[in-house]
């Protein structure tokens, strides 16, 4: 939609339209490194002096949202995955009226869309309601005892739970990591969120792959980190350029998501894991590793390679972030960190600022899950139900979509990374989806170029899944023709 100005508004139309631009940028509309109309073209276009133009590119240029270079012209700033002007100050929060979230507004038609009555969700990374272990939990549940302590404990989570934990790791990841290296938190989210404001500081450089969930996550944002993209392919990061990116702009953490990425599905090769260790071993780059999906892999398939942490020759390089809400349920807020027992100090005392430690109950539940001998064949069976689900979409996309995407099938984990061979605009694709009763997510959520969505299978029934694609066939047919 092009710019209009605000009738009988007494704001001066140049901040208006320094407005206009901050909400597209926000909004992921314009993307890191887009260009800006010329100042000459874009006044003469909405019938205004060239001055009003370049005061109002001048203020989104004291807000860092945009950069000029001259022969070059005026871009998106690569501020959202690069090196902030040493003059800026954080106005990103002010200007979205708190954390600064890239692709709120998508995210936020995303949902709204999701929720309506028909809708065939491929936007929703959960696990169906069938789907679900809610017979186990509510047998686990009934036989709590309720005796761990209800005071405010250690924040670090009960030693007996944390002792679990660490066989559980152990026997399931090849993880060592004693009582004193772990930590539980309230999901992996809080987890990202007690390492990234309180192992960095505002305006240090951090990479993670791109594209990457942990994009779309305001907590980078709001914790004034500089964001740079890994250089991803269909083997999932490429090495090399976390050493280029430590050499252009001296990055002091990575966060990535090795197995089944979120949102492209593809998993970190053992050859580029190891790769990537040594290159982080030497000049000394903490890998913050996000692994929700690792037990998750398709019936038929190979089992992905051991975790970075596994791997780790140091034992101390890797920071390990896991969680259950991805294999039994996302109300389950159970996460945890392993690492350092240093780090889990500096981290446990944050946390018991934050919310004097981890729910008693829900402890004695995660305790439960992980003594249960009923939780392997649970999982063998949402293995079974998302490796159907997976097959679906694929025979639905070979069928539908054969001649209009081009897809790598995932090994395991929720998603399916879709690139559309036609470029076809968001909101018109949004649109036409909305009309249609598909809920999708664009791949700008995630800081990808449009042409590209992320499809989660993890969240309808199978033959919901089959429909979905057959919808998203019609939404692409006609945002075509548009």
């Amino acid at each position: 939609m092009e710019f209009r100005r605000e009738a009988g508004s007494r704001e001066p139309v140049y901040r208006q339209l320094a407005r206009y631009y901050e909400r597209r940028i926000a909004a992921g509309e314009l993307l890191p490194g887009e260009p800006l109309p010329a100042e000459r073209e874009l006044a003469k276009r909405l019938g205004m002096n060239r001055s009003t133009v370049a005061a109002a590119y001048a203020d989104l240029r004291s807000a860092g949202l945009v950069s000029s270079v001259r022969g070059s012209g005026t871009r998106v700033s690569e501020t959202l995955w690069g090196d902030a002007p040493k003059r800026n100050m954080n106005w990103h929060a002010y200007v979205e009226g708190g954390a600064f979230v890239p692709t709120r507004e998508l995210v936020r038609q995303t949902r709204e869309m999701a929720e309506q009555p028909g809708v065939v969700n491929l936007a929703r990374g959960e696990l169906s309601p069938e789907l679900m272990p809610k017979g186990v939990l509510r047998q686990l549940s009934g036989g709590l005892g309720l005796e761990l302590p209800f005071g405010y404990a250690d924040a670090r989570g009960d030693k007996a739970v944390r002792e679990r934990l660490s066989v559980h790791l152990h026997d399931r990841h090849g993880i060592a990591a004693g009582p004193d290296e772990l930590l539980l938190t309230g999901g992996a989210q809080q987890a990202l969120h007690l390492i990234a404001s309180c192992l960095l500081r505002p305006g240090d450089a951090i990479g993670m792959e791109g594209p990457s969930y942990t994009y779309s996550r305001s907590l980078f944002m709001s914790a004034g980190l500089r964001l740079f993209q890994i250089a991803m392919d269909e083997q999932g990061l490429i090495p090399e350029a976390v050493a280029d990116l430590y050499a252009r702009h001296r990055i002091r953490m990575i966060f990535i998501n090795p197995t089944y990425q979120n949102p492209t599905g593809t998993t970190l090769s053992a050859a580029r894991r190891l790769e990537l260790l040594a290159i982080c071993q030497e000049r000394r780059i903490p890998i913050v590793e996000d692994d929700p999906y690792s037990l998750l892999p398709a019936l038929g398939s190979p089992l992905p390679p051991a975790s970075l942490k596994a791997l780790d020759p140091s034992g101390d390089a890797v920071l390990y972030v896991g969680t259950l809400s991805k294999i039994a349920a996302p109300g389950l807020r159970t996460g945890w960190i392993a690492a350092p027992a240093g780090v889990i100090r500096r981290l446990a005392e944050a946390k018991e600022e934050m919310d004097y430690g981890f729910s008693a109950v829900l402890q004695e539940l995660t305790l439960a899950i992980l003594d249960s001998k009923l939780w392997e064949s649970e999982l063998e069976r949402i293995r079974a139900g998302l490796t159907g689900r997976r097959d679906r979409m694929l025979e639905a996309l070979k069928l539908h979509l054969a001649d209009a995407a081009e897809w790598k099938a995932p090994d395991g984990g929720y998603y399916l990374w879709l690139r559309l061979k036609d470029r076809i605009g968001e909101p018109d694709l949004l649109r036409e989806a909305a009309a249609r009763g598909v809920a999708l997510v664009p791949g700008s959520v995630y800081g990808a170029r449009p042409g590209c969505l992320r499809l989660a299978f993890s969240r309808e029934s199978e033959e919901r899944v089959g429909e979905g694609i057959a919808r998203l066939a019609a939404v692409l047919a006609a945002a075509r023709c548009r």
